[in-house]
């Protein structure tokens, strides 16, 4: 039941996102325009609650916050302790990994997997081009390998690193929506592609300090991505944003039910009213995301949760709201 969760049911399907990219990119632009714009007024600040490189007024000491940015001639003066604040760089250069392997191209709640990763990068591609700020992607897709779906005889499709895709990083609003057009635009592949080699795609060649962002469902094993994310941690301030289907936590009780798995093409028939089966499918998948979400706080990489079901973008303003309060507490997550 390892990977009970990746297992995919063949639903019919809205028409590719890729046939309708320009209305989809058009009403992402309106939603978060409304929901984000004025999120990050005032002082300037990042998505996530890095210490940045500029240096900021000074305050009084909190437990929990770090003693590396103690400002010790403030607090000889005052004998009390004091930090030192800084806030983010005025020129940030923000980098997306967005993982469009196949088994992003499913969905049973209101949207698509992959259309919920197009919108996160959307609502990112907002929050942070502005100010001459740059921003680049990396897209990763399966490996090309033929996925019919029917159940696979002898040999397994090949696994590889897939198809990767570089979008090299630039500055304002055109060349962001740009990037944004050929995210959207992306065909995915079936076959089996490589977060980790996604991710080490940030990696490679060294940048300067900024914000590194992965969309995906981080159903690939852990071991194959959690090295280069805490590799890249070590830079970067990471955001790892795990995209979710309600249809990968519990199956639903329908009788039989065929599912197939998009990356491997193979196919299984399942007794769905057999209460014990979905029991252990629901266990399964608890621990699966258990597993990933440990493996995401041992990297260091605050962790976003979005569902094909659920308000998005109301998940995603409550995300950067509860980032701005730890920032104001003096916190780092």
């Amino acid at each position: 039941m390892a990977r009970a969760a990746a297992v995919t049911s063949p639903t019919p399907r809205p028409a590719p996102l890729a046939d309708r990219s320009e209305a989809v990119l058009s009403r992402l632009q309106l939603l978060v325009t409304r929901k984000l714009d004025g999120l990050l007024q005032g002082d300037y600040a990042g998505l996530l609650p890095g210490p940045g490189s500029e240096a900021g007024e000074s305050r009084e000491y909190r437990p929990g916050d770090d003693v590396r940015r103690m400002d010790w001639p403030v607090t000889a003066r005052t004998t009390t302790p004091h930090v030192r604040r800084t806030v983010a760089d005025r020129e940030l250069e923000t980098w997306l990994a967005l993982d469009l392997s196949a088994s992003l191209d499913f969905g049973t709640g209101q949207w698509l997997k992959r259309e919920v990763v197009v919108a996160a990068a959307a609502a990112i591609t907002h929050l942070t081009v502005r100010g001459g700020n740059r921003i680049g992607a990396v897209i990763g897709t399966g490996g090309g390998a033929s996925a019919p779906a029917r159940r696979w005889r002898g040999t397994t499709p090949p696994a590889g690193p897939g198809v990767l895709t570089r979008l090299p990083a630039r500055s304002g609003r055109k060349e962001a929506q740009g990037l944004l057009r050929t995210v959207a635009g992306t065909t995915i592949q079936p076959g089996r592609g490589d977060l980790g080699a996604l991710i080490e795609m940030l990696n490679r060649p060294p940048r300067r300090r900024g914000v590194a962002v992965v969309v995906s469902d981080f159903l690939s094993p852990a071991e194959q991505w959690a090295r280069p994310l805490r590799k890249l941690r070590v830079r970067h301030d990471v955001l790892a944003i795990e995209v979710i289907d309600p249809r990968e936590l519990e199956l639903p009780d329908v009788g039989v039910l065929p599912v197939v798995d998009p990356e491997t093409g193979e196919l299984h028939e399942v007794q769905t009213a057999d209460p014990r089966l979905r029991q252990r499918y629901a266990d399964a998948a608890a621990a699966q995301r258990a597993t990933i979400a440990a493996a995401l706080r041992g990297a260091g990489a605050a962790h976003l949760r979005l569902r094909t079901d659920r308000d998005w973008l109301l998940d995603m303003v409550r995300f950067v709201a509860a980032q701005r309060h730890a920032r104001t507490r003096g916190t780092t997550r």
